[in-house]
Protein backbone atom coordinates (compact mmCIF):
# COMPACT_ATOMS: atom_id res chain seq x y z
CA UNK A 1 0.00 0.00 0.00
CA UNK A 2 1.07 3.48 -1.00
CA UNK A 3 1.10 6.58 1.37
CA UNK A 4 -1.31 7.78 -0.78
CA UNK A 5 -3.39 5.21 -0.18
CA UNK A 6 -3.41 5.65 3.54
CA UNK A 7 -3.73 9.14 3.23
CA UNK A 8 -7.85 10.44 4.15
CA UNK A 9 -9.20 12.68 1.27
CA UNK A 10 -11.08 16.18 2.00
CA UNK A 11 -14.08 14.52 0.77
CA UNK A 12 -14.09 11.30 3.20
CA UNK A 13 -12.77 14.04 5.94
CA UNK A 14 -16.06 15.81 5.41
CA UNK A 15 -18.21 12.77 5.17
CA UNK A 16 -17.40 11.77 8.33
CA UNK A 17 -17.65 15.37 10.05
CA UNK A 18 -21.53 15.44 8.25
CA UNK A 19 -21.85 11.89 9.41
CA UNK A 20 -21.31 12.98 12.89
CA UNK A 21 -24.03 14.30 15.37
CA UNK A 22 -23.80 17.47 17.01
CA UNK A 23 -22.70 17.60 20.34
CA UNK A 24 -25.01 19.01 23.06
CA UNK A 25 -24.23 22.48 24.09
CA UNK A 26 -24.74 23.58 27.63
CA UNK A 27 -22.86 24.89 31.00
CA UNK A 28 -20.69 22.17 32.67
CA UNK A 29 -23.17 23.00 35.79
CA UNK A 30 -26.13 22.57 33.73
CA UNK A 31 -27.88 20.01 36.33
CA UNK A 32 -27.38 21.98 39.34
CA UNK A 33 -27.66 25.45 38.22
CA UNK A 34 -30.22 25.37 35.02
CA UNK A 35 -32.09 25.12 32.95
CA UNK A 36 -33.20 22.41 34.68
CA UNK A 37 -35.06 18.98 33.49
CA UNK A 38 -38.37 18.31 35.36
CA UNK A 39 -36.59 15.71 36.66
CA UNK A 40 -33.67 17.78 38.56
CA UNK A 41 -36.06 20.55 39.70
CA UNK A 42 -37.17 21.30 42.88
CA UNK A 43 -40.39 19.68 43.56
CA UNK A 44 -41.69 21.95 46.12
CA UNK A 45 -40.78 25.59 44.53
CA UNK A 46 -44.15 27.82 43.46
CA UNK A 47 -43.30 27.37 39.69
CA UNK A 48 -45.79 28.98 37.05
CA UNK A 49 -47.05 25.53 35.02
CA UNK A 50 -46.89 26.74 31.45
CA UNK A 51 -46.74 23.00 30.01
CA UNK A 52 -43.26 22.86 28.56
CA UNK A 53 -41.71 24.97 30.70
CA UNK A 54 -42.21 26.10 34.61
CA UNK A 55 -41.10 29.95 35.31
CA UNK A 56 -40.32 30.53 38.61
CA UNK A 57 -41.51 34.01 40.18
CA UNK A 58 -39.63 36.37 41.17
CA UNK A 59 -40.14 40.30 42.06
CA UNK A 60 -40.30 42.73 38.93
CA UNK A 61 -41.15 39.99 36.68
CA UNK A 62 -43.66 39.79 33.87
CA UNK A 63 -44.91 37.09 32.02
CA UNK A 64 -46.20 37.41 28.28
CA UNK A 65 -47.48 34.61 26.36
CA UNK A 66 -47.50 35.05 22.31
CA UNK A 67 -49.96 33.51 20.22
CA UNK A 68 -49.96 32.17 16.97
CA UNK A 69 -52.83 34.26 15.18
CA UNK A 70 -54.22 31.97 12.67
CA UNK A 71 -53.84 28.59 15.12
CA UNK A 72 -54.34 30.28 18.39
CA UNK A 73 -51.65 28.11 20.06
CA UNK A 74 -49.02 29.55 22.06
CA UNK A 75 -45.80 29.41 20.41
CA UNK A 76 -43.51 31.46 23.08
CA UNK A 77 -43.07 32.92 26.17
CA UNK A 78 -41.85 36.38 26.88
CA UNK A 79 -40.41 37.90 29.89
CA UNK A 80 -39.98 41.38 30.92
CA UNK A 81 -37.26 41.77 33.56
CA UNK A 82 -34.83 43.96 34.15
CA UNK A 83 -34.95 46.95 31.77
CA UNK A 84 -34.53 43.58 28.66
CA UNK A 85 -37.02 40.77 27.18
CA UNK A 86 -36.52 37.46 27.10
CA UNK A 87 -38.23 35.35 24.52
CA UNK A 88 -37.98 31.26 25.42
CA UNK A 89 -39.08 28.12 23.63
CA UNK A 90 -38.98 24.57 24.44
CA UNK A 91 -38.33 21.95 21.30
CA UNK A 92 -37.85 18.76 21.25
CA UNK A 93 -34.58 17.08 20.71
CA UNK A 94 -32.12 13.58 19.87
CA UNK A 95 -31.69 11.74 23.35
CA UNK A 96 -27.65 12.27 22.54
CA UNK A 97 -27.10 15.15 19.71
CA UNK A 98 -27.72 19.00 20.30
CA UNK A 99 -29.68 21.16 18.26
CA UNK A 100 -27.88 24.33 19.21
CA UNK A 101 -24.97 24.33 16.82
CA UNK A 102 -27.65 23.85 14.02
CA UNK A 103 -29.78 26.40 15.00
CA UNK A 104 -27.34 28.97 15.13
CA UNK A 105 -26.10 28.36 11.77
CA UNK A 106 -30.07 28.85 10.88
CA UNK A 107 -30.25 32.31 12.97
CA UNK A 108 -27.28 33.64 11.26
CA UNK A 109 -28.35 33.09 7.64
CA UNK A 110 -31.88 34.73 8.53
CA UNK A 111 -30.52 37.61 10.19
CA UNK A 112 -28.01 38.22 6.97
CA UNK A 113 -31.63 37.97 5.17
CA UNK A 114 -32.98 40.67 6.92
CA UNK A 115 -29.44 42.86 5.85
CA UNK A 116 -28.44 42.59 9.86
CA UNK A 117 -24.80 41.62 11.29
CA UNK A 118 -24.32 38.93 13.77
CA UNK A 119 -21.26 37.54 15.45
CA UNK A 120 -20.77 34.39 17.31
CA UNK A 121 -19.43 34.65 21.08
CA UNK A 122 -18.51 32.39 24.16
CA UNK A 123 -21.24 33.59 26.68
CA UNK A 124 -21.86 32.55 30.57
CA UNK A 125 -24.30 29.55 28.80
CA UNK A 126 -22.24 29.12 25.94
CA UNK A 127 -21.93 29.84 22.55
CA UNK A 128 -24.18 32.36 21.44
CA UNK A 129 -25.09 34.89 18.83
CA UNK A 130 -25.17 38.84 19.04
CA UNK A 131 -27.17 40.13 16.26
CA UNK A 132 -28.20 43.56 14.76
CA UNK A 133 -31.32 43.10 13.10
CA UNK A 134 -32.64 46.57 11.06
CA UNK A 135 -36.04 47.43 12.44
CA UNK A 136 -38.66 47.80 9.71
CA UNK A 137 -41.95 50.16 9.99
CA UNK A 138 -39.96 52.67 12.19
CA UNK A 139 -39.91 56.16 11.99
CA UNK A 140 -35.90 56.23 11.15
CA UNK A 141 -35.38 53.84 8.09
CA UNK A 142 -31.76 52.88 9.38
CA UNK A 143 -32.52 51.83 12.99
CA UNK A 144 -31.38 48.62 14.17
CA UNK A 145 -32.12 46.74 17.69
CA UNK A 146 -29.55 44.19 19.42
CA UNK A 147 -30.65 41.14 19.67
CA UNK A 148 -28.88 38.03 21.75
CA UNK A 149 -29.28 34.40 20.92
CA UNK A 150 -28.51 31.62 23.87
CA UNK A 151 -29.57 28.36 23.32
CA UNK A 152 -28.97 25.04 25.81
CA UNK A 153 -29.28 21.50 25.16
CA UNK A 154 -30.56 19.52 27.81
CA UNK A 155 -31.96 15.61 28.27
CA UNK A 156 -34.30 15.35 25.41
CA UNK A 157 -34.86 19.13 24.78
CA UNK A 158 -33.19 22.11 23.68
CA UNK A 159 -33.93 25.34 25.24
CA UNK A 160 -34.08 28.78 23.15
CA UNK A 161 -33.94 32.34 24.33
CA UNK A 162 -33.85 35.35 22.37
CA UNK A 163 -32.63 39.03 24.50
CA UNK A 164 -33.13 42.11 23.97
CA UNK A 165 -33.08 45.53 25.55
CA UNK A 166 -30.54 46.03 28.28
CA UNK A 167 -29.01 42.60 28.60
CA UNK A 168 -27.32 42.59 25.48
CA UNK A 169 -24.93 45.44 26.79
CA UNK A 170 -25.34 45.81 30.41
CA UNK A 171 -23.46 43.43 32.79
CA UNK A 172 -25.58 43.36 35.80
CA UNK A 173 -28.50 43.08 33.60
CA UNK A 174 -27.46 40.28 31.28
CA UNK A 175 -25.96 38.68 34.20
CA UNK A 176 -29.95 39.42 35.96
CA UNK A 177 -31.71 37.40 32.46
CA UNK A 178 -29.08 34.88 32.20
CA UNK A 179 -29.60 33.69 36.37
CA UNK A 180 -34.04 33.88 35.09
CA UNK A 181 -32.49 31.60 32.08
CA UNK A 182 -30.91 29.36 34.13
CA UNK A 183 -33.87 28.73 36.81
CA UNK A 184 -36.71 27.90 33.85
CA UNK A 185 -37.83 24.48 34.18
CA UNK A 186 -38.30 22.58 31.23
CA UNK A 187 -40.91 19.17 30.98
CA UNK A 188 -40.44 17.43 27.74
CA UNK A 189 -42.76 14.55 29.10
CA UNK A 190 -43.16 11.29 27.50
CA UNK A 191 -44.59 11.18 24.29
CA UNK A 192 -42.64 10.63 21.37
CA UNK A 193 -41.92 13.89 19.21
CA UNK A 194 -40.13 14.60 16.56
CA UNK A 195 -36.56 16.59 16.94
CA UNK A 196 -37.19 20.37 16.58
CA UNK A 197 -41.17 20.32 17.29
CA UNK A 198 -42.07 22.64 19.58
CA UNK A 199 -42.58 21.22 23.23
CA UNK A 200 -46.73 22.46 23.50
CA UNK A 201 -47.14 25.45 25.70
CA UNK A 202 -50.07 25.97 27.79
CA UNK A 203 -51.96 28.77 30.06
CA UNK A 204 -51.33 28.02 33.73
CA UNK A 205 -53.74 26.36 35.07
CA UNK A 206 -53.87 28.55 38.02
CA UNK A 207 -52.14 32.18 36.95
CA UNK A 208 -49.31 33.44 39.12
CA UNK A 209 -48.51 36.72 39.56
CA UNK A 210 -44.87 37.03 39.10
Amino acid sequence: MTDDETQTTPEVEQAAATAAPPVKSAPTDRESAGPFDESEANPVRPYIDLGGIKILPREGLNLRLEVEEQTKRIVAVGLDYADSTLQVQPFAAPRTSGLWEETREQIRQQVKQQGGRVEEREGPLGPELLAEVPVTGGADATSKRLARFVGVDGPRWFLRGVVGGAATSDIEAAAAVEDLFRSIVVVRGTSPMPPRDLIPLRMPATPGTA
